[in-house]
């Protein structure tokens, strides 16, 4: 599947990672290029500077050949105005656009090209279903045709990972960290990153236990 995700705020880095862990085609666009430096070398994710509002910088990220957009940014007009070209312009089948504040769903419906409007609060896994038409959680998160699962883990100052870098923990079979959440801001899970209490982790895995990886941290 070939996703275009606006913004490379937490939410949209998210599922990028777990899009592109499942082995989907994945481009993050994003005109903040400060934010684009931090994410810098995050795997499998095709990273594009620019603002998404703009017909040019959709074409150039493939909209017309991609199956679903998903506008993510924190801007409600800017998320709209991707929406509407998305449909209108590129054709994309499948457009899911996120509603920061509550007050404006009311516009987000097909008159703006979107198909799928969620709210900022919806949880991680359920948002990606929504974006996507999947149901199936497992049916959405596959590797080849093992089912994978995405399962969260957060460091607290009892952990055993705290003050222990990625590279010195051993991770069940099968298992990859898709992301590190620090401070509300997602990071590259480079080896050398060294875990603090608060910090979240997303972990994919088509192996493991959840209670397997958590004893790998806890």
């Amino acid at each position: 599947m070939k996703v275009l995700i606006a913004g490379a705020g937490r939410l949209g880095t998210q599922i990028a990672q777990v899009l592109s862990a499942a082995r989907n085609d994945v481009t993050l666009v994003e005109r903040d290029d400060g934010r684009l430096s931090e994410l810098d070398g995050m795997p499998q994710v095709r990273l594009l500077p620019g603002d998404a509002s703009e017909p040019g910088l959709l074409a150039r990220a493939g909209t017309r050949t991609a199956d679903v957009l998903i506008a993510a940014t924190g801007r409600d007009e800017d998320n709209l105005v991707i929406s509407l070209l998305a449909k209108q312009r590129f054709g994309v089948a499948r457009v899911a656009a996120r509603v920061n504040d509550a007050e404006n769903a009311w516009l987000f419906d097909r008159r703006w090209g979107v198909d799928v409007a969620v709210p900022a609060a919806t949880p991680l896994v359920s948002l990606i279903e929504e974006a996507t038409g999947t149901t199936d959680t497992v049916a959405l998160l596959r590797l080849s045709k093992a089912g994978v699962e995405v399962i969260e883990t957060a460091i607290t100052a009892e952990s055993r990972a705290a003050g222990r870098a990625l590279g010195e923990i051993s991770l069940p079979a099968g298992t990859v960290i898709a992301t590190v959440v620090r401070d509300g801001r997602p990071t590259v899970p480079g080896p050398e990153v060294r875990l603090r209490p608060g910090d979240e982790l997303l972990l994919v895995s088509h192996e493991a236990t959840e209670q397997e990886i958590h004893a790998a941290f806890q």
